[in-house]
């Protein structure tokens, strides 16, 4: 009896369940919340091993990392995050893109909350991960104390922090330039009328593109080039013990990899449509048989010789062909015929 009664419950919980994942699964299957996942998980997916090669390069003092390990981690990062969402939302990964995009008119401005909401999500997602993962490293090489800056700082793992020698608008100059130049060479990457990469390619290219804005021009504000990419990790680290420091560092440094980057983006993207996208010749459109919908008229005239007499005198007969299939080479005719295309 008492098996029957766990039978019944089964059952029961069954029925009562199914509907609910009906729904879920409807609920899914929208295309905004296939996009809203899609840019969460491959901001996710970029930021954890972004920000994992950074917590090497910092907690293993340069013995398991590198400034080079930064840029190949957070580089092919991007590659994979590409890889998870490049054909569901476009994988932008990168507010400043989906501003852009928005902005000239690429990505509806409905799209825009949804795409950064998710971006900010998984970035702040990712930035929990590292944490859970680093956090007895990051307390033995602080020696338990949590510091924004000194020999001991830690919060740089997360987010950046402009150094000594940079003053707050040569770091504003800097995140605007190379947010600037990563659009322009995004577009050029993309722009099917230009020298786009290979199909298949492009999430690779685009993961190079990020690597070498790193090793070449990486040093001076850390390259946040992203607000979906900083200020996320810098909440989190506000909430997980670093304090208020992590907004005041570097004379208030928080809100330029926020701003810079949007101003940045807009102008690059700008630039590359003003004086390469729009004056890239445009080939006629081309279509896979040449002669489809295409009409010839073909006037025969009759033959010089003698021709066997007709109840109807013999006059130049106008043919009109349709041709919506391959045309068969014409064999020679002793005809004269002209031939007009329309």
């Amino acid at each position: 009896m008492g098996l029957g009664c766990c039978f019944r419950y089964t059952g029961t919980s069954k029925m009562l369940f199914q509907p609910a994942i009906m729904r879920i699964r409807e609920t899914l299957q929208k295309q905004i919340v296939r996009e809203f996942l899609a840019e969460f998980l491959s901001m996710y997916v970029m930021m954890v091993f972004g920000l994992g090669s950074v917590a090497h390069m910092v907690l293993g003092e340069n013995k398991f990392g590198s400034f080079l390990g930064v840029n190949l981690g957070f580089g092919f990062g991007v590659t994979m995050g590409v890889h998870v969402a490049g054909n569901i939302s476009g994988a932008h990964m990168n507010a400043a893109i989906t501003f852009t995009s928005c902005a000239l008119g690429r990505t509806p401005w409905k799209k825009f909350p949804v795409y950064v909401l998710a971006q900010f999500l998984g970035s702040f997602m990712a930035a929990a991960t590292i944490y859970c993962l680093f956090h007895k490293a990051i307390f033995h090489f602080s020696n338990g104390q949590l510091t924004v800056t000194g020999p001991t700082a830690t919060a740089g793992i997360f987010a950046t922090y402009l150094p000594d020698y940079m003053t707050l608008w040569q770091g504003f100059l800097d995140e605007m330039l190379l947010t600037g130049i990563l659009q322009l060479c995004i577009f050029a990457i993309t722009d099917k009328e230009n020298n786009p990469a290979l199909q298949g390619m492009q999430a690779l290219v685009i993961g190079i593109l990020v690597v070498i804005i790193g090793v070449s021009l990486g040093m001076n504000s850390g390259y946040a080039v992203n607000p979906s990419r900083d200020l996320p990790p810098r909440f989190f680290t506000f909430i997980a013990g670093w304090g208020k420091q992590v907004f005041r560092a570097g004379e208030n440094w928080w809100w330029v990899p926020v701003v810079a980057p949007l101003l940045g983006a807009y102008i690059g993207g700008i630039v590359y449509l003003v004086f390469i996208g729009s004056n890239i010749p445009r080939k006629p459109q081309r279509l896979t048989n040449p002669v489809v919908h295409e009409t010839h008229r073909i006037t025969v005239l009759p033959k010089t010789g003698p021709q066997p007499s007709m109840s109807h005198p013999i006059t130049p007969v106008s043919v009109t062909l349709d041709i919506r299939t391959s045309v068969q080479p014409v064999p020679p005719l002793n005809d004269s015929i002209a031939l007009e295309h329309f």
